[in-house]
């Protein structure tokens, strides 16, 4: 295999008000944050777009940010300030995914009203993840698991930070994280975990939206699992995505994402405790709202989903155990783009991608199971946070949509 550095990802602590926050995120994680950026300035380059043309199609998405979540552009504000780089260039990175597939599909060309752009992207995509979910019935702690092997471009190895927040006006969270975007993968105080996964459709057309990254870091607030859905279908989405969310008590659920309003959120439900995905819609698509692009943009999707499924919860009734997630974690068929990922020597230096690290969080215990970078080449190991995560018990400041439910006016009779 072509095996990639360990690295040690640095832990960083903040604190205060979202300004506040993004100030000592950015300052304590400055060469990652500046690694960050150049790192996309090149792979925009390999894809025809210049540094200037990414910030200038990410400016499109602002409104809509500033809109519905003003405390994230203060922290992404914020998050420049201590980088000492232009707010522009956070939130481009930010968009990152967004611009992606924007210039994977040419940019803004014109779109038939039914079917967005008329050609997939051409060569591959931006990278990959697999990831799963297991209700406590299925684990031999009787505990909720949420997992996932985060695959990015190789420079993103260098730019991973583990970021731990405490506030007063919302849960506490830990998200492992490239320096200078607002969340990935995450475990916050409610004990509620999120994992992630690429997707692409043929509405992913550049049309101004909330990004991915931002949704994520809005998702960190949630107290239950239902609370996702509704963040997810309260305002217009920039772009495609899948977003893994379980609960300490056992509640789990895939929500499928296409770019817009409600009418593309598309929840599936776990199977007997059990949830698996990778970068493909397992849903069928609404009539009139696109196809799936996966079948050119990330093909080896198929192979990893098959590959998890047969691997995870394991074989037999028993209860699964950590050794045997790690195990399928590690899996490498169908090598370099296998579930445990390395580059593709086929792919420009610019574009390949690995696995930039795995993680089995235990949502009762707020403890993840992290291997930092490739989990067949580097340990697992258990990383605490039941003090930093405890369960909050004061009022928060930062709601998310809820909806009222009603009794029908005839049976308020009785």
């Amino acid at each position: 295999m072509h095996d990639t550095p360990a690295p040690a990802f640095p832990r960083i602590r903040v604190r205060g008000t979202a300004r506040e926050r993004g100030v000592q995120y950015g300052a304590r994680a400055r060469p990652q944050v500046h690694s960050a950026r150049d790192g996309y300035e090149r792979s925009f380059a390999e894809r025809g777009l210049s540094w200037p043309e990414a910030v200038a199609f990410a400016r499109r998405h602002l409104p809509a940010v500033t809109t519905a979540y003003p405390e994230l552009v203060e922290e992404m504000a914020g998050i420049a300030e201590g980088a000492g780089l232009p707010f522009e260039d956070i939130f481009t990175i930010n968009c990152r995914t967004e611009i992606l597939w924007w210039a994977q599909t040419d940019g803004p060309a014109p779109a038939d009203a039914a079917h967005g752009p008329a050609e997939a992207p051409a060569g591959r995509g931006p990278g990959e993840c697999t990831s799963f979910a297991l209700a406590p019935h299925r684990t031999a702690g009787g505990v909720t698991l949420v997992a996932q092997n985060w695959d990015w471009l190789v420079h993103g190895v260098d730019s991973v930070v583990v970021l731990e927040v405490e506030r007063e006006g919302g849960p506490n969270f830990v998200t492992l994280v490239e320096a200078g975007l607002l969340a990935k993968t995450t475990l916050n105080a409610h004990g509620v975990g999120i994992a992630l996964n690429t997707l692409i459709s043929s509405r992913d057309d550049g049309s101004p939206g909330i990004p991915f990254h931002v949704l994520i870091r809005a998702l960190a607030d949630c107290r239950h699992v239902h609370d996702a859905v509704g963040i997810l279908a309260e305002h217009r989405r920039a772009s495609s995505g899948n977003y893994l969310v379980g609960a300490a008590g056992g509640a789990i659920l895939d929500i499928e994402c296409l770019p817009g309003g409600p009418e593309g959120v598309l929840p599936v439900m776990a199977e007997n405790g059990v949830l698996t995905h990778s970068n493909h819609f397992l849903s069928a698509l609404p009539a009139g709202r696109g196809h799936d692009l996966a079948v050119r943009a990330m093909p080896d999707s198929y192979v990893r989903l098959g590959r998890i499924r047969d691997l995870v919860p394991g074989p037999g009734p028993e209860p699964v155990t950590l050794d045997v997630l790690d195990a399928a974690l590690r899996d490498h068929t169908d090598a370099p783009s296998s579930i445990c990922c390395h580059p593709d020597e086929r792919s420009a230096p610019a574009s390949r991608w690995t696995t930039v690290m795995s993680v089995v969080m235990d949502l009762e215990q707020r403890a993840l199971h992290l291997s930092e970078g490739n989990p067949c080449a580097t340990p697992r190991l258990r990383v605490d946070y039941a003090d930093l995560l405890r369960e909050p018990t004061g009022p928060t400041d930062r709601t998310v949509p809820v909806r009222t439910r009603t009794r029908p006016q005839h049976a308020a009779q009785t």
